[in-house]
């Protein structure tokens, strides 16, 4: 089966296989690391023009190395997930500093970089090197669940190394590039997770999922654990046009991007209650304050949290004295500075 398998899938990349991609084909181990850590989390559709973006703007890993963070992060906002982008200008500047700007060439070298696990690191090496390693990710996971009736959970640890396992022994070790690009198109054109082509599939009279009725409850998922729920309440001081933002700091969310002075709590308030906060008070002392805007609650999704929050803008006339960790920004400069998608999208509904 696993040459029958390999074949099949080559051949339907050769002859029906129309998925364009800017990074496809591309050799250059920089640009696919580029390609796939923007890729993780991400939809192809988004993280296409996050891809040219950076392409353009550090044609080379020398370029990334040396470019100022605040301007990588800047670059990044809007895709989350910004450990992501952390690791990426570490890595660069591994490379660059202490390898002389060139990309490691074996899976081995490759897999120690920060922030690259086993699925990028197989990807780099098949698509750079042509080295026989399979790539795993949710595409592939549900194509070889659903042609081989794998129903192991794909959610847990054992279930990955056998999915790993599988697909290693049916990677074509001639052509391995090929190959990884085709099952990963392939599970994402034609065994989709909703509604698969399955009257276009090659493989329909093999696969189990179709001849049993299952194709709809492969690959087998657990129900995810209920997502954490917090309350965020960002104070935006207007002090003469200007605005008071610092950098997040610590291991949370939104490291290193810029944010409005926040005050987290347990549950969400409105504006009588939050100005009778300590954290209010704190903040304003005695300035005195005319309250502007509150806006309505607004919701944000994360992987494992869910985020609900309020923003709450004063007026000022002076410099309120708790404020010695902020910066003051005019407010027509702040869209220079990378900011959390959750902000962004207040401050694009609000103008």
């Amino acid at each position: 089966m696993s040459i029958f398998f390999a074949e099949g899938l080559l051949k339907w990349n050769k002859n029906s296989n129309r998925r364009e991609m800017p990074w496809k084909g591309e050799k250059d181990p920089y640009k696919i690391w580029i390609s796939e850590i923007i890729l993780q989390q991400t939809r192809v559709e988004q993280g296409r023009a996050y891809y040219e973006r950076f392409i353009s703007s550090f044609p080379t890993v020398d370029h990334l190395a040396q470019a100022p963070e605040d301007q990588v992060f800047k670059l990044w906002e809007g895709l989350g997930y910004y450990t992501r982008c952390r690791n990426l200008i570490a890595t660069a500047r591994d490379i660059s500093f202490n390898m002389g700007g060139r990309f490691p060439d074996s899976y081995e070298e490759i897999s120690r970089l920060k922030g690259i696990g086993p699925y990028t690191a197989a990807a780099i090496s098949s698509f750079a090197f042509n080295l026989p390693y399979a790539v795993v990710d949710g595409n592939v996971i549900r194509v070889l669940s659903r042609v081989f009736g794998i129903g192991a959970p794909v959610d847990e640890g054992s279930s990955r190394k056998l999915f790993s396992n599988l697909a290693n022994e049916l990677l074509h070790h001639h052509n391995p590039a090929e190959y990884n690009q085709a099952i990963m198109d392939f599970g994402a054109t034609v065994c989709k997770p909703k509604s698969p082509e399955c009257e276009t599939c090659p493989f329909r009279e093999e696969c189990q999922a179709f001849r049993l009725g299952l194709t709809d409850k492969l690959p087998n998922k657990q129900k995810k654990p209920a997502k954490k729920k917090r309350y965020f309440h960002y104070l935006i001081i207007d002090h003469n046009g200007d605005l008071y933002l610092r950098k997040r700091q610590g291991k949370d969310i939104w490291q290193n991007l810029f944010e409005f002075c926040l005050y987290e709590s347990d549950r969400l308030l409105g504006a009588e209650e939050f100005v009778k906060t300590e954290f209010f008070r704190e903040k304003l002392g005695n300035t005195r304050y005319n309250m502007i805007h509150v806006s309505p609650a607004l919701k944000q999704q994360l992987t494992h949290q869910e985020l609900n929050g309020r923003f709450f803008r004063i007026q000022v006339k002076t410099r309120p004295h708790g404020l010695e960790e902020y910066t003051r920004v005019a407010e027509n400069e702040i869209s220079k500075l990378a900011m959390p998608r959750f902000i962004l999208s207040y401050l694009l509904e609000k103008n």
